[in-house]
């Protein structure tokens, strides 16, 4: 009887310690997809951009055609962040085509017949749109890498992650140099 209660009390806490394995590891592949999504729809996002981008500098060069250097750098920023591979990679490349869009907006400022134009007008909305997409894809692509990121650290669970694989993942941040304000001058 004994010997019986003993061999069901371990059996009990393997089942529970098997239980346990289970329910934390889907919990990190739950995890795992939903960053995985999370990067996604940044991506779809980015794409937008990409492809809004070539439509936009074609309405600025009819108005601006001697900004040469500024088509230029958009033209490579673009290529890039279109090129980059990774988080880290991509993250790195965005930053560097956020600031080709400003200059590219800097330029436009300069001439107020651009300014007023309807095209014009129109594809900055959408662009706003679309910056305004990628914000919020970011920030919920951060907040579930922070939730797995958490649980990959926090005990038991960090020696669940240890023992199947499951690494810290990156955060999409933006570089110092952009952190920096914005001087405006009139």
């Amino acid at each position: 009887m004994v010997l019986e209660l003993i061999l069901g009390g371990i059996i009990l806490l393997g089942l529970v310690f098997v239980l346990w394995i289970a329910f934390s590891y889907n919990g990190f592949v739950q995890l795992k997809n939903r960053i995985d999504n999370a990067w996604s729809q940044i991506d779809v996002q980015l794409k937008k951009r990409y492809d809004l981008v070539p439509n936009l500098m074609e309405t600025v060069k009819g108005y601006a055609k001697h900004e040469k250097e500024t088509f230029k750098m958009v033209t490579e920023a673009r290529a890039k962040a279109i090129n980059a591979q990774g988080i880290e990679g991509k993250a790195q490349a965005e930053n560097m085509f956020s600031g080709a869009l400003k200059s590219l907006f800097a330029v436009a400022e300069a001439y107020p017949d651009l300014k007023a134009n309807q095209n014009f007008l129109m594809l900055q909305e959408e662009l706003s749109g679309i910056e305004s997409k990628i914000a919020f894809a970011r920030q919920f692509y951060n907040d579930e890498v922070l939730k797995y990121n958490t649980k990959t650290e926090i005990l038991p669970d960090s020696l669940i992650a240890s023992l199947l694989g499951f690494k810290k993942r990156a955060y999409f941040e933006i570089e110092e140099e952009a952190r920096k304000n914005v001087k405006v001058q009139f």
